[in-house]
């Protein structure tokens, strides 16, 4: 109870903090002149956002590490021999893969172009198999749990491969998600605070602390991001809260459920591997543009009715995810 308490409180915290800090961090991009540069193939929309200032998630990335450091600086060393294996790795990976966002963010405003993708992929993957081998030698994992199931063996090896792999791949679906005010923000928070649940139901009380605080933070970010935004999240946000997200679900052992948690991440990403895939093989589009959000939005749907819709979706599905972690017996 005591660490649900602490949970909400850094919630709280984690929301007005981000509020107070929101508007200075705004003007500072501005005066900086950090505005996005858009893509000349995407929807026609999405031009009249030319030079809106990214690099918004480092506002929630800023906030989640000041908090979690007070809260390192000031637990007993008792309770900090739990607090720091429970969360090191996702905020690990929420800065290391930050730093490769904010990277990409400052090449792009500077040449209308960011890093390759090979090149990000290569850093993604040394992140995500650091993090892997972390949780998997400090916990002595070598299972992942099956929804109602129960805990099924698939070896070090095997967690290590496949940890990768989730977190590699939630970074880049958190990014494909990112295409419109506050919809990537919006998903991010219902899958987190899944997953804080998640995180309680496993026992582990540090990591629902920092899924609770990182849903919070986000919900400062929303608060500017939301249709018409005031900044958007860039890959600084989009590739860290992916790759984070991913390390909350490995830790608790249930990665099974992070394909639902994160419906929409997946949705987005098989979109564009269909696309891509059926335009290779048959010359032909199956959407009329991915990511999935550009799709709705071409057939008709305004930008805040694919948003609000894709909310609703990340919303029941990370219900669930927490029910089905409940259910599922873990002794």
């Amino acid at each position: 109870m005591d660490s649900l308490k602490l949970g909400l409180g850094l919630m709280l915290v984690a929301f007005l903090f981000g509020l107070a800090l929101g508007g200075p961090y705004i003007r500072l991009l501005r005066d900086l002149r950090i505005g996005q540069n858009i893509r000349s193939e995407g929807p026609q929309r999405d031009f009249v956002k030319q030079g809106i200032p990214t690099m918004g998630g480092a506002l929630v990335i800023a906030v989640a590490f000041i908090l979690w450091g007070v809260l390192l600086a000031f637990l007993p060393d008792d309770q900090r021999d739990d607090f720091i294996p429970q969360t090191i790795v996702p905020m690990g990976a929420l800065l290391a893969v930050g730093l490769l966002g904010m990277i990409d963010d400052l090449v792009n405003v500077a040449y209308g172009f960011g890093i390759r993708g090979r090149h990000k992929l290569v850093w993604q993957t040394i992140v995500a198999v650091a993090g892997a081998v972390y949780i998997q030698r400090h916990f002595g994992v070598t299972g992942i749990f099956i929804p109602l199931v129960g805990e099924w063996e698939i070896g070090a090896t095997a967690f290590i491969a496949l940890a990768a792999i989730a977190i590699v791949g939630t970074s880049n679906g958190v990014n494909l998600t990112d295409g419109m005010d506050g919809l990537a923000g919006g998903t991010l928070v219902f899958a987190f605070l899944s997953f804080g649940f998640i995180a309680t139901a496993r026992g582990f009380p540090w990591l629902t602390v920092f899924c609770l605080a990182m849903t919070g933070a986000l919900l400062a970010f929303l608060w500017f991001n939301v249709h018409p935004a005031d900044f958007i999240m860039g890959d600084t946000g989009s590739l860290a809260f992916g790759a984070s997200l991913a390390s909350v679900a490995l830790v608790t052992g249930f990665i099974a459920l992070l394909p639902i948690a994160g419906i929409i991440f997946v949705a987005e990403t098989v979109a564009v591997i269909l696309q891509v895939g059926s335009f290779k093989l048959r010359g032909k589009r199956i959407f009329r543009m991915s990511p999935l959000h550009n799709h709705f939005e071409l057939i008709g749907w305004p930008e805040e009715k694919v948003t609000i819709r894709f909310w609703l979706i990340a919303a029941l599905m990370g219900i669930v995810a927490a029910v089905l972690a409940f259910g599922t017996p873990i002794g």
